[in-house]
C-alpha cells in the first residue's frame, strides 16, 4: 500500500511539481476516498465501468481512481468507457489516443443518439433529458456486456448542489443525485465518487494536467438552461458569502425529517406530548 508517499501514479507522470498542485491532487484523492468509504462503494474484486466523456470532471475521475487503485486503496478492476454519441464535429480520435498512450484499459462505443435527440426534442426545448436517458441506457448495456457491477460517473459536489436546487425550484421536491444508487432494473450500482469534490478543483486539476478537453457542444448550444441559471445563482452566492456551497452541501448530509413536511418520512400524527403525570 502506498498511502503515505509523495509518488504519483505512473499514468500521470509529467504532472506539475509545485506545492500547490500536490496539495490539490492530495485533496481530490482524499475527498474521493472519503466518499467511496462513506457510501460503501467498494466490493472487493468488482469491476467498474468508468465513464469518460472527455470533460474536465471525467478526466479527474479517471486519474484519481487509478491512483487509488495503484495505492492499494481501491481493490476493483477499472474499465474506462467513452460513448461517442455521433455529435457533429466530435473529435473521435482524441480519447482513444489518450487512453492508448497511457495504457488504460478501455472501450470506445459508437451510438448515434444525437440524431434521435434532434428528431425527438421539440423546438426550443432542452436536449439534456433525452440525451442523458439514451446515454444512460447504452452505458448500462455496456456495463452488463463487460461484466461490470457499477457504472461510475464524474458528477461532483457542484453538480449535486445544482440538481438539488433545480428539483427544489422546478421539480417541487427535495432530491438530488445520490453518491450511490441502484439502477431501475436492480442489477447495477451507479457511483459518483467525486461527490465531495468541488468543480473548481476538477477544473484546476484538468488544466494543470493539460488534458485534451472535449466540450459538449450539444448542451452548450442552448442558452438559458435551468442548470446554467442555477449555476449563476450559486456563483453569485459564493462570491457574496465564500463557503456557501460547502455549507449547503453539508446540509444535504444532515436532513432532519421531523423538521420537514413529509409524513412519509416522519409520523407527525403519532407525535404526542409527554404525559405530565409521569
Amino acid at each position: 500500500m502506498r498511502d503515505h508517499t509523495d509518488e504519483i501514479h505512473p499514468l500521470f507522470a509529467g504532472a506539475p511539481t509545485s506545492t500547490e498542485f500536490r496539495k490539490l491532487r492530495k485533496r481530490i484523492v482524499r475527498q474521493t476516498r472519503e466518499a467511496i468509504e462513506q457510501y460503501g462503494m467498494i466490493e472487493p474484486g468488482a469491476r467498474w465501468l468508468v465513464c469518460l466523456s472527455g470533460g474536465k470532471d471525467s478526466y479527474t475521475l479517471l486519474a484519481v481512481l487509478h491512483e487509488l487503485q495503484w495505492r492499494g486503496l481501491l481493490p476493483v478492476d477499472l474499465l474506462a468507457c467513452n460513448l461517442d454519441q455521433g455529435q457533429p464535429g466530435f473529435p473521435a480520435t482524441v480519447l482513444p489516443q489518450f487512453l492508448e498512450a497511457r495504457g488504460v484499459t478501455h472501450r470506445i462505443e459508437y451510438r448515434d443518439t444525437y440524431s434521435i435527440v434532434m428528431e425527438k426534442t421539440p423546438a426550443g426545448r432542452p436536449f439534456c433529458a433525452l440525451c442523458s436517458r439514451l446515454r444512460r441506457g447504452n452505458l448500462y448495456r455496456i456495463a452488463r456486456e463487460e461484466g461490470c457491477s457499477a457504472v461510475v460517473l464524474g458528477h461532483h459536489r457542484d453538480d449535486i448542489l445544482e440538481t438539488f436546487m433545480m428539483n427544489l425550484f422546478h421539480g417541487g421536491r427535495l432530491a438530488t443525485m445520490p453518491p450511490k444508487l441502484v439502477n431501475e432494473d436492480g442489477d447495477l450500482f451507479v457511483y459518483r465518487p467525486l461527490a465531495h469534490v468541488a468543480e473548481a478543483d476538477c477544473e484546476k486539476f484538468a488544466r494543470a494536467m493539460d488534458y485534451p478537453i472535449i466540450p459538449c457542444d450539444l448542451c452548450g448550444s442552448q442558452d438559458g438552461l435551468q442548470r446554467q441559471q442555477v449555476k449563476r445563482m450559486l456563483d453569485e452566492w459564493e462570491r457574496n458569502s465564500p463557503g456557501r456551497r460547502q455549507k449547503m452541501f453539508g446540509a444535504l448530509s444532515h436532513a432532519n425529517p421531523s423538521h420537514l413536511l413529509d409524513p412519509a418520512l416522519f409520523d407527525f400524527a403519532a407525535l404526542a406530548r409527554p404525559d405530565p403525570a409521569g
